[in-house]
């Protein structure tokens, strides 16, 4: 039976939070509906950003973001004039205060309960914890859902999704699924252009592309032990260092870390099972034009934006945690051997009952 769903999501590079409508049984059928993103205001980003460099948990800011969640589902809910009673569950990621999968720890902080409440739709939330109770990465969840996207598209396919993080799901034929991090996405760069000039991101890549690549750099920041870990793997948001690129100009800084992104999913490659016949990519870094020159020429292929196969690059985080969230219920798995390194297929996430069914979610 097919049941809607709204996921949300506030990824790494705390830009905002994305919300999607999904039609889906949770399985192989999915209808993507509207989706919308709610940026961080300034103040709140900086919060939120000190509170990932602290690695510290906060009730009060738990609370807030939660309550910035409840108000982005109003928004959807007012922009498709959609009745709250006609959304089935909702699937809350919350925001990754640290993810230390070696020492079997990960939080996201984000209320359930208080969702649940401000909402009145059953909720469900914590996805990563009982992967990494179990010996998991945690990390990336997303795969699943990229398998049910593509089922039908050739194969082998790659689907990189370039959040602050960067990872990789590959799928191969007769449902072969292998996904991991490769290395950093946007928040190393976003980071730089934070500390250089005050601002969020290099929008388009504008400052890389009049930069030059500083080879000696990109090397020593290749000979990070994670590059010859076998996969699958996961990342934390703060775990490369930009020292290395802060002796280097605002260009040639952008320039090379953006070379940096790409070279580690070059790198990559020699850990699937088969080279893709195309790269799909997702996620904000996809906008960054120095990014996805650099993907085209180090993988040697064709690099696409998802668009191209008609999919939602900026929604699709938040339709695979609506999507997870139905597969939880269902107590289907969320992770899988090849996906996170947990041992067996593993299901996941917290259910919180709407304790009432407010009709008017409008009034939040």
């Amino acid at each position: 039976m097919l049941k809607n769903v709204i996921g949300l999501m506030s990824g790494t590079s705390i830009d905002g939070i994305d919300a999607a409508f999904l039609k889906t049984d949770g399985l192989f059928h999915v209808e993507a509906g509207e989706a919308i993103t709610v940026p961080y205001a300034v103040d709140f980003r900086k919060t939120l950003s000190e509170l990932v460099s602290s690695g510290m948990q906060s009730k009060t800011v738990e609370e807030q973001i939660t309550v910035k969640h409840a108000e982005v589902i109003s928004q959807l809910l007012k922009k498709t004039n959609t009745p709250v009673d006609e959304i089935d569950l909702i699937g809350f990621h919350g925001h990754t205060i640290y993810h230390k999968p070696a020492q079997r720890k990960t939080l996201q902080i984000g209320d359930g309960e208080l969702l649940a409440k401000l909402t009145g739709v059953d909720v469900v939330c914590d996805f990563r914890s009982n992967d990494v109770k179990h010996g998991g990465q945690g990390a990336p969840l997303v795969p699943l859902y990229h398998q049910a996207l593509g089922v039908r598209l050739e194969k082998p396919l790659a689907i990189l999704n370039l959040g602050g993080i960067a990872n990789i799901t590959w799928l191969g034929h007769k449902d072969e699924l292998l996904a991991f991090d490769t290395g950093p996405g946007n928040a190393l760069l976003d980071d730089f252009m934070n500390f250089r000039l005050g601002e969020k991101q290099d929008t388009g890549g504008k400052m890389a592309l009049s930069g030059n690549v500083d080879q000696s750099i990109l090397a020593t920041l290749l000979e990070h032990p994670y590059f010859s870990q076998n996969s699958p793997k996961s990342l934390d948001r703060n775990e490369f260092d930009l020292t290395p690129v802060l002796k280097l100009s605002q260009a040639d800084g952008a320039a090379t870390l953006c070379a940096f992104t790409a070279e580690a999913v070059a790198k990559s490659v020699v850990l699937l099972p088969e080279p893709p016949k195309l790269w799909l990519v997702t996620g904000g870094g996809r906008y960054n034009l120095a990014v996805m020159r650099e993907l085209t020429s180090r993988l040697g292929t064709e690099v696409k934006p998802v668009e191209d196969v008609g999919w939602d690059g900026d929604a699709i985080e938040a339709q695979a945690f609506g999507y997870l969230a139905l597969r939880s219920v269902k107590g289907l798995p969320l992770s899988l051997p090849s996906t996170t390194g947990v041992p067996s297929p593993t299901s996941g996430g917290v259910l919180h009952r709407s304790v009432h069914k407010y009709h008017d979610v409008h009034r939040i």
